[in-house]
């Protein structure tokens, strides 16, 4: 079976020691395509790196993470803006609203957020919407735009059947990762009503590790206990959520071969 981690920070510190590992790990797993998004201009260069070093397995993407929205942020757009210049990436991201950790620049994270929805379009790129504490925002936001051309993921969709529908509308697809796999998570009733052609699968690695590794790092390797809690709770094959979940996928990111190239 083949999978696809549509969202994952390999470049982040927390994988120096053994970054590559976890890559072929993730490989003899069957995960054999996984999407970086970009956090700020300090992560662009060691994303690109691992890129690079496994081209058709890890595809980068690039743009301003809400959390990283500071004072300096129309410089940080700028870096963006060149990057996406000189260099292919499979999507704009990880880009949204953050209210969870910091309102201070909430009006700067908006301004972000409307610009790389902007971005998306102009380069024909899926959006990579992170939306801790801001769904109603985010839906706001997009309502305002009401651009049906827009494509792409609702990070780390934890949501009801109601919002699910929303994002759906919209043209989103709904991201899935170790969450799921918790206790009295709501996605159990919510998935029973959402069809498979809707959802993909991501770790947020080396965030949100699924049970039973729940509270140690997070690893690209874990899809598959995503895909079978995905499998049980719809009551389906774990090879037609690792399927349908990858075709999914592929059609998003624009994706045809397991060798595209940078």
């Amino acid at each position: 079976m083949l999978y696809t981690d549509t969202h994952i920070h390999l470049y982040l510190e927390e994988f120096d020691n053994d970054r590559h590992q976890a890559v072929e790990d993730a490989i003899s797993n069957g995960v054999s395509r996984m999407f970086l998004p970009n956090i700020d201009s300090n992560s662009v260069k060691p994303m690109l790196d691992l890129c690079l070093a496994f081209p058709g397995n890890c595809y980068p993407m690039i743009g301003l993470h809400p959390t990283s929205v500071k004072e300096n942020y129309l410089d940080e757009l700028a870096i963006v803006e060149s990057w996406l210049s000189t260099h292919r990436f499979y999507g704009i991201g990880e880009c949204g609203l953050d209210y969870y950790w910091d309102t201070t620049f909430t009006r700067e994270q908006e301004f972000v957020f409307r610009h790389h929805i902007d971005l998306a379009r102009a380069y024909h790129l899926p959006l990579i919407v992170h939306i801790r504490d801001s769904f109603n925002e985010v839906i706001r936001i997009l309502k305002d735009v009401n651009k049906p051309d827009l494509r792409g993921i609702f990070h780390c969709f934890s949501g009801s059947v109601e919002q699910a529908r929303q994002a759906i509308g919209f043209g989103f697809s709904l991201g899935l990762g170790g969450v799921i796999t918790f206790k009295n998570n709501r996605m159990h009733e919510t998935l029973q009503h959402i069809d498979l052609k809707h959802l993909v699968l991501e770790t947020d690695a080396p965030f949100l590790a699924p049970t039973p590794h729940r509270g140690k790092r997070n690893e690209p390797s874990y899809i598959p206990l995503i895909a079978q809690k995905v499998a049980e709770i719809k009551e389906i094959s774990i090879l037609e959520v690792a399927e349908t979940t990858t075709a999914n996928a592929m059609k998003l990111f624009g994706i045809q071969h397991q060798s595209a190239a940078l």
